[in-house]
């Protein structure tokens, strides 16, 4: 240990705060909370350490912390500062399984939308449900047979709904309350469980249908049924009471943890949320980390069933709720129940993920062949265009080798870079840097372009312009795509040998050409949509704006019947826009 190290642990208190370990670069590696900074930060230096805990503290140069007021306060800087930071030796959960609400709105016009939230007042909310389908599936039945407001923002015109009579037409007129509440009330009785009238109705229609030889109608009928069973039907595993609770369970194997949340909601078993991560050095430190990292983006329920004595008060104080070690009863056997799949979970990850690769091995490699230090924050670019038309740049960052979506960043390119390859590289490498230089930002330990010598040099020319030196290379394959190579500083760096690490760099790639190929996709559709009514005699700006409004992509406009069309605009216009579509089809 370093003369620094020795002098900062002395000053140390024994106080709330957060710690954050740093290389002999100054670089953050690892951000850690503590309810003891002293206590904490002495067991790095002064107790054995093995596996992650050991290689991270043989890089320790420095650290930093940040006293706290309380043990939630750190936990909340903690989470923020690893979000901000992305350090090597830090684990984020992935998101979990959220489970939707459908909410009613109570004052004005009612209407429905779907919640993952029920945290406004604003709104009534049923549920959560357990499936996402089903319950989209649900409240697209509900707005079909009840005309409550669909708008957000009530438009300056009748829309398709008014006309479909699927809605009352607020903007039309003024609806008073006592007409809203018939429908209201057998909105609130089907989603309470009251289903029997409804899809006795459903089944008739879809009887008459299928005799009349109708049978996507029948078969629509159907799914609308097949919907409503699975959100009312009662889940198999059932509490005693109505309580809203998560039971919680942690397994152990071989420096690997699981952790496992099973949801019961309205005494029904929602479903599980499993993490298999490293385990630890402090494995109740970890748990407490790991739980309030859920809890930030999961629901808090009324209460916690967990198996861990030792940390129930400090979780009781951190969510101010009521948190439960059951010795006997239906709560022990939910925690049985929890710990079972955590063992299971941790199994099957052994035997099926072959642990997703060891990441920083993998980095290192790919470090040792680039003769750097391994890059834990990666950038990789790609660009797209159809014959020079709608191009864009698209980048996609990856932490510690685990994707980060928020940080992915997209760009539209000037039509006259369009059919030139280089050009949009340069714009887009410029513009991505220049801006992250101007703001501050987190610089990547390295870029990673989509071919060979010639996009490497257009992004080398744009980094010079900006003043910034970062690490460059290109990824591309060769004529038979059955391999890929790497190219730095002119040296062509074959991956033959390299199977693991080729694995590991074309999944970055193939991030980076999805999230390119999605974005112009999107601009495409909306372009040709844009430039779709320009050409038809009859529709102006209002027009074409509310044709847009209902038909926001022209994929969307070619299912457009006459029917429909004819609530919106003329006869002649709409017969001109089915004679264009059938044209350009």
């Amino acid at each position: 240990m370093n003369s620094l190290l020795q002098a900062k642990i002395d000053l140390l208190k024994d106080v709330p705060g957060v710690y954050l370990m740093k290389n002999e670069e100054g670089k953050i590696i690892y951000v850690g909370k503590a309810k003891s900074l002293i206590k904490r930060v002495k067991q790095y230096f002064f107790r054995p350490q093995e596996g992650k805990v050991f290689r991270m503290v043989l890089e320790i140069r420095d650290f930093d912390t940040i006293e706290t007021s309380s043990e939630k306060e750190a936990l909340l800087l903690e989470l923020n500062l690893i979000r901000k930071y992305y350090p090597k030796y830090n684990i984020l959960l992935k998101d979990g399984k959220s489970y939707p609400f459908i909410a009613l709105r109570k004052n004005g016009d009612p209407l429905l939308k779907i919640a993952y939230k029920d945290k406004d007042k604003n709104y009534i909310y049923f549920g959560p449900f357990p499936s996402s389908q089903a319950t989209y599936k649900t409240i697209d039945l509900l707005n079909k047979l009840y005309p409550l407001r669909k708008c957000q923002n009530i438009p300056t015109s009748p829309c398709l709904y008014y006309h479909l009579h699927q809605c009352m037409g607020p903007c039309v007129r003024k609806i008073e309350a006592k007409e809203y509440a018939p429908l209201v009330q057998e909105i609130k009785s089907f989603l309470k469980g009251d289903i029997g009238g409804l899809t006795s109705e459903l089944k008739q229609k879809m009887n008459e249908a299928s005799a009349a030889l109708e049978f996507e109608k029948a078969q629509e009928y159907k799914e609308q049924l097949d919907a409503i069973h699975y959100i009312a039907e009662k889940q198999g595993i059932m509490s005693q009471n109505r309580i809203s609770r998560d039971v919680i369970a942690l397994a152990k194997r071989d420096f690997y943890i699981s952790l496992v949340i099973l949801t019961y909601r309205n005494g029904n078993l929602l479903g599980k949320n499993l993490f298999v991560l490293e385990e630890e050095e402090d494995l109740n430190e970890q748990e407490i980390s790991l739980l309030f990292q859920y809890y930030e983006t999961h629901d808090l329920p009324k209460e916690i069933i967990i198996g861990n004595e030792e940390i129930k008060a400090r979780l009781e104080d951190i969510f101010k709720v009521k948190v439960i070690v059951p010795l006997r009863g239906v709560k022990k056997e939910q925690l049985f129940i929890a710990l079972e799949n955590a063992k299971n979970g941790i199994d099957e990850h052994f035997m099926t993920a072959r642990l997703e690769d060891d990441m920083l091995s993998l980095l290192e490699e790919l470090g040792s062949l680039l003769n750097m230090n391994a890059p834990l924050r990666i950038e990789l670019f790609d660009n797209s265009h159809l014959q020079g038309e709608s191009p864009i740049g698209a980048m996609v960052c990856f932490v510690n080798g685990i994707k980060v979506p928020s940080l992915y960043r997209k760009y539209n390119i000037k039509e006259s870079s369009g059919k030139d390859d280089l050009a949009s590289m340069r714009e887009v490498i410029y513009r991505r840097y220049k801006r992250l230089k101007e703001e501050e930002g987190i610089f990547p330990d390295l870029i990673i372009v989509d071919g060979g010598e010639n996009q490497m040099n257009a992004a080398y020319l744009s980094l010079q312009e900006v003043g910034v030196n970062i690490p460059l290379a290109g990824l591309a394959k060769d004529d038979h795509h059955h391999t890929a190579y790497l190219i730095k500083d002119g040296e062509v760096i074959s991956l033959k040998e390299h199977h693991e690490l080729f694995l590991f760099l074309m999944r970055m790639q193939d991030e980076v050409h999805r999230f390119a190929i999605t974005f112009h996709r999107q601009k495409r559709a909306k372009n040709m949509g844009n430039s779709f009514f320009d050409s038809i005699e009859g529709i102006g700006v209002k027009r074409k704006e509310m044709l847009l409004k209902t038909y926001p992509s022209l994929e969307s406009l070619k299912n457009a019947t006459y029917e429909e069309l004819i609530h919106l605009v003329p006869k002649s216009v709409a017969l001109q826009i089915l004679e264009k579509l059938q044209k350009e089809s």
